[in-house]
């Protein structure tokens, strides 16, 4: 079993009900008969996205971590991909610590941060 990450980028006309479902389907894939389990997600709501997909300005991102054995990703890759709700994934190998479910907009300031402020 290995760590993973996933980023996932949904229409923002979608409901987050629906979201919930789509989430729960697709971790279901990848942690369901024992396979693995899911550690932490993270909601970031609706945010503007850096340039339109599918001429859609903002998206709803979903930040999700979990374990699982590597032979259970095609098929939930395969289904991210005929997914039409989602407008963009991306699934990294989650290496080192494991992180607290927090928002990069309400995490403590990094040292770096608050000594650039006092400058």
């Amino acid at each position: 079993m290995r760590d993973y990450e996933v980023v996932y980028i949904f229409d923002s006309a979608v409901t987050e009900e629906a979201i919930a479902e789509k989430l729960d389907r697709f971790h279901g894939l990848v942690a369901g008969d024992g396979r693995g389990e899911i550690t932490a997600v993270d909601h970031w709501g609706k945010r503007q996205l850096a340039y339109p997909i599918r001429k859609k300005p903002n998206g709803y991102y979903v930040v999700a971590q979990f374990r699982t054995a590597p032979e259970s990703l095609p098929e939930f890759e395969r289904a991210l991909k005929l997914d039409e709700d989602v407008l963009r994934y991306l699934i990294v190998l989650h290496e080192g610590e494991p992180t607290a479910p927090m928002s990069v907009a309400t995490r403590e300031p990094r040292v770096r941060d608050e000594e650039e402020e006092e400058e």
